[in-house]
């Protein structure tokens, strides 16, 4: 089944493409993050709530937390550091395919 879920700190095509490996590299497919909309959406086939939860921990250890969730201080400052250094791997990731 798929599942769709809201995250915070998206901000291109690099964290795009960051995200969609790191899910593909734990054996998820069908990954899309959806940057036409605000918040970004991610979406991946989930056999089971183990599977959905995995998806959930890959996402916030990458600095992309759900939106739904409220995060601030030293925890929001230190997500979105590491959405930044994510984001950057990303682009050069893609640049160096090319």
């Amino acid at each position: 089944m798929k599942e769709s879920v809201a995250v915070a700190n998206v901000r291109c095509s690099g964290c795009a493409a960051t995200i969609t490996q790191a899910l593909e590299a734990e054996g998820f497919t069908s990954v899309a993050v959806d940057l036409t909309c605000e918040p970004r959406i991610v979406t991946v086939d989930v056999a089971d709530d183990a599977r959905s939860a995995l998806f959930k921990t890959i996402l916030r250890r990458l600095g992309y937390p759900l939106a739904e969730e409220q995060v601030s201080g030293l925890d929001a400052a230190g997500l979105k550091a590491k959405s930044f250094v994510s984001c950057a791997i990303g682009k050069f990731s893609t640049k160096s395919e090319e």
